[in-house]
């Protein structure tokens, strides 16, 4: 959604100015507070408490805030006080995504979502994160997604890239040049 992303990047952007320059590499810190955040704001009970007319600024700040596993630091609390004021609580998810596309940018690393059919342990994990940052020539912050679908093997998305050596898509392949 174009409108969303609009309303999301000046929020990112400034966000991440205030985390480099207050913290250095502290952007790091931040993305496990916005990315909570985003989770939180993303839930349809919050957006029905954030729309009502009812409910103070200082009330939905309490709510979330509450509701938070982390400590919120005091940058994370000014910068959601902004963002519920200016009635943005709904482009957090957005914010969140933007953000840790600059903290990523600001660190030559990029996001990959592994997806597998089976858990992996951490040592296999480390073994095809080598093997994946040598394919995609970055360093990667993997994150791992169980999809009992694909029967076996992996699917990696990288961005907007895909790597896809899953049984699944080996059949599909097969399926194709068959009926070819």
């Amino acid at each position: 959604m174009a409108e969303i992303a609009t309303i999301a990047r000046p929020y990112a952007e400034a966000l991440f100015k205030v985390c480099t320059r207050e913290a250095g590499a502290g952007s790091n810190a931040a993305t496990v507070w916005v990315d909570e955040l985003a989770a939180i704001a993303a839930s349809s009970q919050l957006r029905q408490l954030a729309d009502s007319p009812k409910v103070t600024d200082d009330q939905l700040f309490d709510v979330i805030v509450g509701v938070m596993r982390s400590q919120l630091p005091e940058q994370g609390r000014n910068f959601l006080r902004t963002v519920i004021e200016n009635r943005r609580v709904q482009a957090l998810p957005e914010i969140a995504v933007q953000f840790r596309a600059l903290v990523n940018r600001s660190q030559g690393t990029s996001d990959a979502v592994v997806y597998s059919a089976f858990p992996l342990d951490a040592g296999t994990l480390a073994d095809v994160g080598a093997t994946l940052e040598k394919r995609f020539g970055r360093k990667l912050n993997l994150s791992v997604q169980l999809d009992e679908a694909l029967i076996g093997g992996v699917r990696v998305e990288v961005g907007d890239e895909v790597l896809d050596t899953s049984v699944k898509a080996r059949l599909e392949q097969m399926k194709a040049a068959l009926t070819a």
